[in-house]
């Protein structure tokens, strides 16, 4: 990737504020002028207590699922307890986050970042009797763990953390429009659907206007469907994954095609 490749390119940066930082830099090496408006905020589950309550009342599990990076920053309290023989990753950003705090992942799709993705890892076609932890954000998809449960497994569930909607400012509202107006935004990213839901639920009729005249950056097709189905009618560029390295190849590549140029 040239240093210029996406010279002149503006790009609304939309993850929350402690994610956007490294697609924020990989952006801004590239050529590309970023700005930041993060849609969603990531806490803590308000009140963690009868969840410890219930976890120390239950056996030792035999696999502990962690299905975000952001599951394993407010959830990998769970594997002081003993840590079980097998643990798995949803995706590799979820991997390295287990990595870095000191843990050995046994499990991770070889191929894909998402819930069909780990569900296609053999280790996982049969589990029957097993007892198994998904530690996740509250309100999340139901598909992994509904899939686990008709598998045979006993599946615990752990809601460690909850996206907001975030609620800008009137300032940076005014301001992102001013460079929506001026065409000095040429990309969107929604990495998430809630992301785009909150995006879409915080912008100005001016605003919701302007992002149907540039393109959106999602990562596969069950977010670009997601988005499809919030109303979005704008162009898509589809990346092979939500990780940064493939949100930031999926805009150079478009830059370089004729839609692009």
């Amino acid at each position: 990737m040239t240093v210029r490749a996406l010279h002149g390119l503006g790009v609304l940066v939309t993850r929350p504020e402690h994610q956007a930082t490294p697609l924020c830099e990989l952006l801004v090496s590239a050529g590309a002028t970023v700005l930041r408006l993060p849609a969603i905020t990531i806490e803590p589950a308000p009140d963690l207590e009868p969840l410890l309550a219930r976890l120390a009342a239950l056996d030792a599990f035999e696999f502990i699922v962690f299905t975000s990076a952001n599951a394993v920053r407010y959830g990998a309290f769970v594997l002081e307890r003993s840590p079980p023989p097998l643990l798995a990753a949803i995706g590799p950003a979820t991997a390295r986050a287990l990595e870095a705090s000191g843990h050995c992942v046994t499990i991770v799709p070889a191929a894909g970042f998402d819930s069909e993705s780990l569900l296609r890892e053999p280790r996982l076609a049969q589990l029957r009797g097993r007892r198994v932890l998904l530690v996740k954000g509250e309100f999340g998809r139901e598909h992994l763990q509904e899939r686990l449960i008709e598998r045979g497994a006993s599946v615990t569930v752990a809601d460690v953390y909850r996206r907001v909607p975030a609620h800008p400012d009137t300032a940076a509202l005014t301001a992102l429009q001013a460079s929506m107006a001026a065409g000095a935004i040429a990309i969107v990213t929604a990495t998430s659907a809630e992301i785009a839901a909150s995006l879409l639920a915080m912008a100005t009729p001016a605003l919701r206007g302007a992002f149907e005249r540039i393109h959106w950056l999602v990562p596969g097709a069950r977010v670009a469907a997601a988005v499809r189905a919030a109303g979005v009618t704008a162009p898509f560029i589809q990346a092979d994954s939500a990780e940064d390295q493939d949100l930031v190849s999926a805009i150079v590549r478009w830059r370089a095609g004729p839609s692009g140029a």
